[in-house]
């Protein structure tokens, strides 16, 4: 799991993140006596190029841009789809859940449920606007 790192008093003040988890956002801390500057014992960790992923778990992701790329990787490695379209997105997604590649920065379940629920809505809507056109039409 990665290293979490947390504001300055973070949890203590709630506009800095005390139980609100979207208000937890790292910021460097940068006062004249400021204890975490310092990297003092018993302070909350600051960012440091020590904490950067090892270069071997950067070399097993492999950035896909389209779905031949996806055909080209084995069955249980994982992936980052890259700047693609959404068409494109929905695409690969589809073929990796087929497949059974893994799919390391998008949820792969929650992406297609979001995307068939939009496109539901779009169709609905699309019935709605019709049928207001035909009633128009027959005044």
């Amino acid at each position: 799991m990665p290293k979490k790192f947390l504001r300055r008093q973070g949890n203590l003040l709630s506009k800095l993140g005390k139980g609100r988890k979207k208000k937890q956002k790292w910021r460097r801390p940068t006062g004249r006596d400021n204890k975490m500057r310092e990297k003092r014992k018993g302070y909350l960790k600051v960012v440091s190029i020590s904490y950067k992923k090892s270069k071997i778990d950067k070399k097993d992701l492999k950035i896909v841009k389209n779905v031949s790329d996806l055909e080209k990787i084995v069955k249980g490695k994982s992936v980052i789809v890259g700047k693609v379209g959404k068409k494109k997105r929905i695409e690969i997604v589809e073929k990796a859940k087929e497949k059974g590649i893994i799919v390391s920065n998008i949820n792969a379940k929650k992406f297609l449920k979001k995307v068939e629920r939009k496109k539901k809505v779009k169709k609905e809507t699309e019935k709605k606007v019709k049928q207001k056109k035909i009633a128009r039409e027959k005044k």
